[in-house]
């Protein structure tokens, strides 16, 4: 058996925000799955922001790419087994592997997770709340930050994949206020009527210093960072003594590694406050998923918990939803949809 698969390779390196000229759309045959592989038909597609880091020279030490040009890119993805020379995996079995930005894949049996069936949780949610996506979220409130019931915590990016797991399972732990910053006034609306924020603000409305100090008189006991310069200076400055930071990702400075923004000018007042500021890399905790499912699958199943997702239909559209999830164009988790 052979199969024709289309793939996206990156053909340039951007410089500032890419364009869909970065990437083109290929074919390839790929060939019966040898022993201890499948062939794995993509159906669902996760691109995320952090994407934007793998397409330069810079990513590895050495200045090796992560990305490597005119070749078929990466990311999580779940697939159906259509072929299996492995005894691990059999025709029918929806696994999640990482040879994403492909229609089809030969996947290691080594490498991929077959998915448990949860009844009343939709296949999504494994690249959502209960994919890399909700883990980060998990592992930064319950292993970095240690939140306690009725702490109060700052969300930024707060209406990305990361950030509106954060509020709902934030929520659903017993925090106290939670505060979120976001791109848009419709995203502040949503977070404060649907996803249980107390309150929000459009970071464009002014310095985020200021906004946050406005909507958390009273300071903050956590955050989980996702942006970087003016927010992180703007976390810090709203912690009282002894806060904590899960510092996730750092959306300000990915279009402009050659000249990040300023470092917080307040940075020493990790020092004088005696916060903690520790960085949360997902693959660290691969430990905690049957945690997270223990925790977020009887949510779902209630209501409690309704994954945050935006869901883009069509192969031919992987260049142009990752572009968008780059602009802040998704509510939640932006997915490509391949197949049913």
């Amino acid at each position: 058996m052979t199969i024709t698969a289309q793939a996206v390779h990156q053909v340039a390196r951007p410089s500032g925000f890419p364009s869909l000229s970065d990437f083109a759309f290929t074919e390839h045959v790929l060939d019966a799955p040898s022993p201890g592989t499948a062939l794995v038909e993509n159906i669902l597609l996760s691109v995320d922001p952090y994407m934007r880091e793998l397409m330069d020279q810079a990513g590895l030490p050495g200045g090796v790419s992560w990305w490597d040009l005119d070749a078929p890119l990466e990311g999580r993805t779940i697939g159906r087994v259509l072929t299996s020379a492995a005894p691990s995996l059999a025709p029918g079995d929806l696994v999640l592997h990482r040879k994403g930005w492909r229609t089809h894949a030969l996947v290691e049996a080594s490498t991929v997770r077959v998915l448990p069936r949860y009844a009343g949780v939709p296949l999504t949610a494994y690249l959502s709340v209960l994919g890399g996506t909700g883990l980060t979220a998990y592992v930064a409130l319950t292993r970095t930050l240690r939140l306690q019931p009725g702490e109060d915590l700052f969300v930024s990016a707060a209406a990305s994949g990361v950030g509106t797991a954060v509020g709902q399972f934030s929520r659903l732990m017993g925090a106290g206020r939670i505060v979120g910053s976001v791109g848009s006034p419709v995203k502040v609306k949503r977070l404060v009527e649907d996803l249980g924020f107390d309150a929000a603000f459009d970071y464009h409305d002014g310095p985020v210093s200021d906004l946050l100090a406005s909507a958390a008189p009273d300071g903050l006991d956590a955050a989980v960072e996702n942006v970087g310069g003016d927010h992180l200076e703007a976390a810090i400055g709203s912690l009282r003594d002894f806060g904590r930071i899960a510092w996730v990702g750092a959306i300000a400075q990915y279009h402009s590694l050659d000249t990040p923004p300023p470092a917080p000018r307040n940075l020493f007042d990790v020092v004088g406050k005696s916060l903690r500021l520790e960085g949360v890399l997902v693959r660290d905790h691969n430990d905690a998923q049957s945690l997270l499912e223990d925790f977020a699958v009887p949510h779902i199943r209630s209501g409690a918990l309704v994954p945050q997702e935006t869901v883009v239909d069509g192969f031919e559209n992987m260049a142009a939803a990752f572009l968008g999830a780059l602009r802040g164009e998704n509510m939640g988790k932006m997915i490509v949809r391949a197949g049913e």
